[in-house]
């Protein structure tokens, strides 16, 4: 592996931010929902509510936090490879998803969204950078 500790924080944050998203949604999903992110109501500028939309996410985030924490602590080649590939499809359709949704946002908040969007595309990029044999590229 080419760098096992850039694999495993870019995993920790990962797993973390799935965490962050999935607990909430899961737990008290109309407060994510009116909330998301920390009172900025981003999620609420796409309506309508959906209860089981909601939590149907916060556990989807919250497996792949599962998987996530495996992997990090793991650094198992094939499982960090997939969990990264996986966590890339899924941030980029997400990224791409709002990035075509900002209306009702305000400048800044569609900065913030894009922005912390596309942190969750760069990681499990570095990611599969890590998890490359030294001297190959990522597959």
């Amino acid at each position: 592996m080419r760098s096992p500790r850039a694999a495993r924080v870019s995993l920790i944050l990962l797993c973390l931010s799935a965490i962050s998203v999935g607990l909430p949604a899961t737990v008290a999903p109309r407060s994510f929902y009116d909330d998301f992110p920390f009172f900025a109501a981003w999620v609420e500028l796409l309506p309508p509510y959906n209860e089981h939309l909601v939590t149907d996410v916060g556990g989807l985030y919250l497996g792949f936090a599962v998987m996530l924490a495996f992997a990090a602590w793991t650094l198992e080649v094939t499982l960090v490879q997939a969990v990264a590939c996986a966590w890339l499809l899924s941030a980029a359709l997400h990224l791409g998803f709002h990035a075509h949704h900002l209306d009702g946002f305000s400048t800044p908040d569609a900065a913030g969204e894009l922005t912390s969007l596309g942190f969750l595309v760069v990681l499990p990029a570095v990611v599969l950078w890590a998890a490359a044999p030294r001297g190959q590229m990522a597959p």
